[in-house]
């Protein structure tokens, strides 16, 4: 995340993914190469994130066998160690000057060899990998080690582990220990793997300002079933957390001479914004993009506030503006806005600069008629997928062009749609005008990743924030001035104590809220911070010079990005000097592997850029992304206007009788699955079917005041089957939003998405949310009823409501199903046919006939149970 508006959390992302043989091996080899030992270690200390990977294997084979260390990291992440361990003799990896590690890098890529040992992969990850011969009987340990500072992104901070051993490990371990000295506010755990029979294996501790998770499952609890040697250790592992904000200041941190310094007031008021939407509806933007992009752009709208004004440009060869100026959003003005967007459509070439300078121009025309409030923030958002076709299409011209015509006054924030956009070009038109760019990947959950940048952006909280400590004090601070501060984000300074320094370090935070200048000031006693450092044992030392460092050379390589020439070789060389000191691998270094003698030659790891450049400009465009990987479509057929087909061909034979001449085939009627089943707590009848007969609209299907929860859904009559279930934890400030395509969690603004029948393991805070390959998703905690939401796909694709532990349900709920857990009273059977009575709800009959029907609770297809079905 780029640094004039920090208000993005990225996560680590680790993949273990096994030391396999070569690619030629055959099943009986599979495990030759045994890892007997798999370590994670990742200490987080004051958000700084050490993680150190340990693994060891062993060559059961009677012949040479070749293990591969494969794994991935964060993007964001630089790798500062990697080491392997073979006959007792250790084979390190030296980080050197890019330049100088140029030719065995030049040279291996000569002879053939794989010479780039990290490549990026996905949305947020690179691949190392290295490859090692192994003798018979010999043992091999591999070490690799990484840092991190993470950010905080709508108010959460992520850790994210993704484990794939591929084989069952004797010895494998997980210890995540995390220190916040201000205190843990909020912690959870999630994972794609774990289930309840393997949640033992999962121990949580935690006191104000501790955290320890440990993951150490035996033998048995890795394997997929007595039968499977398979490893069910494979997906992700996920640890988020918050921390306590007191002071309004920010917190002061101190160890072994450096400080660091956060800063996220909360309970701040949200600064009014002026903002204008520039979309591309080129050509290339035809298809699922426009539709993803109509959707995104219609649920922002609705999250304007009242007091912003808005408009739109969208843009082709041509740019067409919605409005002749600004729009307060109002309900009436959002409702047009959304009408219009829904009708945009792609066609045409792509005028950047056209666009771009009509959204300035809006801009300009309201400040000089005075219409923009004083104090508000002026934002710019552009969404493009392509390069600039049509009108001035140098992007050179076009980037000074834009910063001319902005000159300072306004942020733009530019989203690089899919891999086809030059994603140099757009980060460096974002950074010169004091906003970041993002990639948007194209996935099914294109539009949410729209709507989250959107979550970023869209509360500002002080504009000119400036940080200032006693010049006698301090020295080598980072950067210490940024354009805007966003809800859930958090700035980041640290600095070096001057020798001799004060018993207290004060600082003062100076911002612009509204129509005021505001001033923040805190400070922190030297010893007192120093000692809170030194006592635990599991944090890893001196990690607050490493901190400023990893900031440091962020900070510069980002500023290259939009240097001039003459001040790119300054930056450059400080940012190389710190990487060396450091050891750590940036675009401006190489790590070079050397192997025992007779093996392949020394290998070099260097960092990969996006865009296919190997300059500084193009890394950075390594950090964007959201959400999850999902999958490849190169494979699939394309169909008419390029859209692609998911096709699954059967044939099978089919045998035909005819029935007697004059008889016609009696086909009974198939069992249907009710709409709902309910079980009643305290009936002494089975369980009701309820049958949705009438839907007009949205639902609203339970509500409880005293759970704190409520469920809505659309039915769709003619698949008798819900389109879409939402649940609301009002309590939690958490909603779950499933459909057809995904599930979406939504909390403090911020959406994690998850595919139907993927497994999940979450728990946090008042909620454990699971899921099973069958595609059932529950909702449950000790006191509140359990819900379920369950895909359902055949016949009529679509979804599937669970209930458990009814009994929770207060006297206050309510609702279309909530309504039979209220005053429920059952008449005796008729008495000349004992499957038929009535039921009375709240006053009002409804005849019940006992039915047989398709139980959907357990599991598809479904099995057949006897109920009391009732329609509504």
């Amino acid at each position: 995340m780029n640094t004039p508006a920090p208000a993005c959390a990225c996560g680590i992302v680790l993949v273990l993914l096994s030391l396999l043989t070569g690619p030629q091996t055959t099943t009986a080899q599979k495990n030759d190469i045994d890892i007997y030992s798999l370590i994670v270690d990742s200490k987080v200390s004051s958000r700084f994130a050490h993680t150190v990977i340990t693994s060891r294997v062993v060559n059961r084979a009677d012949t040479m066998q070749e293990a591969t260390f494969q794994m991935e990291l964060p993007k964001k992440a630089f790798i500062t160690n990697f080491s392997m361990i073979i006959d007792g003799v250790t084979y390190p990896g030296n980080i050197k000057e890019k330049a100088a590690a140029q030719q065995q890098y030049s040279e291996a890529v000569a002879r053939g060899e794989s010479a780039g040992l990290v490549k990026a992969t996905g949305r947020k990850m690179e691949q190392f990998q290295v490859s090692v011969s192994v003798a018979p009987a010999a043992k091999v340990t591999f070490e690799l080690v990484y840092e991190e500072l993470l950010k905080r992104h709508l108010g959460l901070y992520e850790l994210l582990l993704k484990v794939r051993p591929q084989q069952l490990v004797k010895h494998l371990q997980m210890d995540i220990h995390i220190f916040e000295p201000q205190g843990i506010s909020f912690l959870e755990t999630e994972s794609t793997f774990l289930t309840n029979e393997l949640a033992d294996a999962l121990t949580v501790s935690q006191n104000k300002t501790k955290a320890h998770i440990r993951f150490k499952p035996t033998l048995s609890q890795q394997q997929k079933s007595p039968e499977q040697q398979d490893t069910v250790v494979d997906g992700n592992f996920i640890i988020r957390y918050d921390v306590n904000r007191t002071l309004s200041g920010g917190s002061i941190q101190i160890e072994n001479g450096y400080f660091v310094h956060y800063f996220a007031p909360e309970g701040l008021p949200t600064i009014p914004k002026n903002v204008i939407f520039v979309i591309d509806k080129s050509g290339s933007m035809q298809g699922k993009k426009i539709q993803q992009t109509r959707e995104a752009l219609i649920k922002i709208l609705d999250d304007l506030s009242p007091k912003d004004q808005f408009n739109l440009v969208s843009f082709s060869g041509e740019a067409t503006q919605w409005m002749p100026s600004l729009m307060p959003a109002s309900a009436e003005n959002v409702e047009k806005a959304r009408s219009y967007a829904s009708g945009i459509w792609a066609q045409g070439g792509t005028n950047i600069n056209g666009a771009m300078l009509m959204a300035v121009q809006l801009l300009d025309k309201a400040n000089q008629e005075e219409l923009l409030p004083f104090g508000s923030v002026s934002l710019i958002i552009l969404l493009t997928d392509g390069d600039p076709t049509v009108g001035e299409t140098n992007p050179k011209n076009i980037q000074k062009n834009v910063q001319d015509a902005i000159d300072g006054q306004y942020s733009l924030f530019c989203l690089g749609f899919g891999f086809d956009v030059s994603y140099a070009f757009l980060e460096k038109l974002a950074l010169d005008n004091g906003g970041l760019a993002r990639r948007i990947y194209e996935d099914s959950d294109s539009a949410l990743q729209l709507q989250d940048f959107y979550q970023e952006v869209a509360n500002p909280l002080l504009t000119a924030v400036a940080f200032e400590y006693p010049s006698n004090t301090v020295e080598e601070v980072t950067q210490d001035n940024f354009q805007l501060l966003f809800k859930g984000s958090e700035m980041v300074v640290a600095g070096k104590l001057r020798d001799q320094g004060p018993d207290v370090l004060t600082a003062k935070v100076n911002g612009h809220l509204l129509m005021q200048n505001i001033t923040f000031q805190t400070e922190a006693k030297v010893a007192e911070q120093e000692k809170e450092f030194q006592s635990p044992k599991y944090i890893f030392h001196n990690f607050m010079e490493r901190l400023w460092a990893y900031l440091t050379i962020q900070q510069l390589l980002e500023k290259i990005v939009s240097a001039s020439d003459a001040e790119k070789q300054a930056l450059e060389t400080r940012a190389l000097g710190l990487s060396l000191n450091y050891s750590f691998v940036t675009p401006l270094t190489s790590m070079v592997i050397t192997k025992p003698e007779g093996q392949e030659e020394s290998q070099v790891a260097e960092k990969p850029v996006e865009n296919g450049s190997g300059s500084a400009d193009s890394w950075l465009a390594n950090r964007g992304g959201f959400g999850r990987q999902g999958p490849s479509l190169e494979s699939a057929p394309a169909g008419p206007d390029g859209v692609f087909y998911d096709m699954d061909l059967r044939i099978t034979e089919i045998t035909m009788t005819a029935p007697p001449p004059g008889t016609s085939p009696a086909v009974p009627a198939p069992i249907q699955a009710p709409s709902v089943i309910l079980p009643l707590p305290g009936q002494s009848v089975d369980q009701l079917c309820v049958d949705i007969k009438h839907s007009q609209g949205p639902m609203n299907l339970l509500s409880d005041p005293d759970q704190g929860v409520e469920v809505t859904g659309q039915y769709e009559m003619e698949k008798a089957q819900f389109s879409w279930i939402e649940v609301t934890f009002k309590n939690l400030q958490l909603q779950v939003r499933a459909s057809p395509e995904h599930v979406v969690v939504t909390r403090n603004r911020r959406n994690s998405v998850y595919k139907w029948k993927e497994t999940l393991f979450s728990v946090m805070p008042g909620l454990k949310m699971t899921m099973d390959e069958a595609g059932l998703l529950l909702l449950s905690s000790p006191d509140r009823v359990t819900i379920g939401l369950l895909f359902w796909d055949g016949p009529g694709q679509g979804l599937r409501l669970l209930l458990r532990d009814t009994d929770r349900f207060s006297s206050h709920v309510s609702g279309t199903l909530g309504q039979f857990y209220q005053d429920l009273l059952w008449e005796p059977p008729a008495a000349d046919d004992d499957s038929k009575r009535t039921l009375s709800v709240q006053g009002h009959d409804h005849s019940a006939t006992r039915e047989l029907k398709l139980d959907y609770q357990e599991k598809a297809p479904g099995t057949e149970i006897s109920c009391w079905s009732v329609e509504l």
